[in-house]
């Protein structure tokens, strides 16, 4: 014999619906969620070292642009007399040089503010994922039990 219970609105018998609570079902469940939290959590460990990378490669192109106007420095001065224009256009490739320092300077500080922020992301799901697998742990420790 079928249960049924009474529709409220319509009255009409609706049969008595089961829900499945099985192990497995909460475990898909439970575990779609986990591997998309290990994704993310993967994926800003890669952006932090991609920001790292891309940093350092910035800094060392502006080193190597501050050597190229040492080296034409050195190699264009003037052997004799000073001569005014190069001592200005000399001036000007020194404020070059100091422009790309400060360049340099700014990008060091930006990296250190994009990491922090990606870390503070990276503690946000890390602690999100290990909430979820805490949670589905102890689900399937109840489920067990049955």
């Amino acid at each position: 014999m079928k249960e049924h219970i009474s529709g409220e609105i319509s009255g009409e018998y609706v049969p008595n619906l089961k829900w499945n609570t099985s192990k497995d079902s909460f475990n898909s469940l439970g575990s779609t969620k986990v591997n998309s939290l290990k994704e993310t959590v993967e994926e800003i460990e890669e952006l932090i070292e991609e920001r790292k990378i891309l940093s350092e490669k910035f800094v060392r192109e502006g080193e190597a642009m501050k050597t190229k106007i040492n080296n034409f420095l050195m190699e264009s001065s003037p052997k004799g007399k000073d001569d005014s224009e190069f001592a200005r256009e000399r001036s000007e490739l020194r404020k070059k040089q100091i422009d790309i320092s400060q360049t340099q300077l700014d990008e060091q500080i930006e990296c250190w503010k994009d990491i922090a922020l990606l870390k503070r992301e990276l503690r946000d799901r890390t602690k999100e994922l290990n909430e979820k697998e805490s949670r589905a742990e102890m689900l399937g420790r109840i489920l067990g039990e049955d």
